[in-house]
């Protein structure tokens, strides 16, 4: 598996985006292509995160980046390094977002 970035999350967990993850972003959220620095800030300076309904998993929210209004990293902690599960844009705030 290789790994294309590594970034801590507020944390001070490691996160890493590996080459199958990106490519999986891609497939499924091509318009993401040009971002790939924004998904590592939305990591390390979310501005809103939040438990996936996945166990092990966070949301982290980044107002601003990506291609729509928030840009939304999705990542898994259920292994060390934790890894990049998706990410995309999204138009609606976040819930219990509160600016």
């Amino acid at each position: 598996m290789t790994t294309l970035a590594c970034v801590l999350d507020p944390d001070g967990r490691t996160v890493q985006l590996t080459a199958d993850a990106w490519a999986h972003v891609l497939v499924t959220h091509a318009e993401i292509e040009p971002y790939r620095d924004h998904v590592l800030e939305a990591v390390a300076k979310p501005d809103h995160r939040e438990l996936d309904p996945r166990p092990g998993r966070e949301r982290f929210w980044a107002l601003g980046l990506g291609p729509s209004r928030w840009l939304r990293v999705v990542v898994d902690f259920s292994e060390a390094p934790a890894q990049v599960v998706t990410a995309f844009g999204n138009r609606k705030d976040p819930p219990g977002w509160a600016a």
